[in-house]
């Protein structure tokens, strides 16, 4: 199967908030296409209340078997990319968990408690790279629905141990065992 893995780079930004409880948040703000020459963790841009950290690189994998999902990224426009940082509570402050261009993929981060995750937009020399990964290998599969086995009653009940007798009743109303049909 080929599967095609992009080194980018994760950009992350450091903003003081107004919170009794915390001074800062920390976020990704950018991808970029390739890793930069620095060092992970280089101040690349401050202001007033934020700062911009190169986080380090993150590697973009592309699988055949998603490509429905990786053209279900472009449709609404510009396509995007999902990155998730963790909280680390030591230096560095942030490790970058993954990034995707996956919309699912990047759903199933938001379940990590305590990550921050974000879709940031997808760089055009990124873009051009995992839609041509689409095109190489995306394979039309048509919807086949599953259809049910529609067994009737009687094979249900005939089953041993399933239903086959009667049910004695406590008080409560709860099943204690199965009566003999004799």
């Amino acid at each position: 199967m080929p599967i095609e893995h992009m080194t980018v780079g994760v950009v992350v930004e450091r903003r003081s908030v107004d919170n009794p409880w915390i001074d800062h948040a920390w976020a990704p703000v950018a991808v970029l296409p390739d890793a930069p020459d620095v060092a992970p963790w280089t101040l690349l841009q401050a202001g007033e209340g934020w700062e911009r950290f190169y986080a380090g690189p993150a590697t973009l994998s592309l699988f055949p078997s998603d490509t429905g999902q990786l053209i279900e990224n472009f449709v609404p426009g510009a396509g995007k990319i999902w990155v998730c940082v963790r909280p680390t509570g030591i230096d560095p402050p942030l490790e970058v968990v993954g990034v995707t261009a996956d919309p699912s993929e990047g759903e199933g981060y938001l379940e990590g408690m305590g990550d921050v995750v974000e879709a940031l937009p997808m760089p055009e020399a990124v873009a051009a790279r995992v839609l041509s990964f689409y095109h190489a290998h995306h394979v039309e599969r048509p919807f086949v629905k599953r259809q049910r086995d529609r067994a009737g009653r009687d094979a249900f009940e005939a089953r041993p141990g399933v239903g086959g007798g009667k049910r004695r009743r406590t008080e409560g109303g709860a099943a204690i065992g199965a009566e003999d049909d004799a």
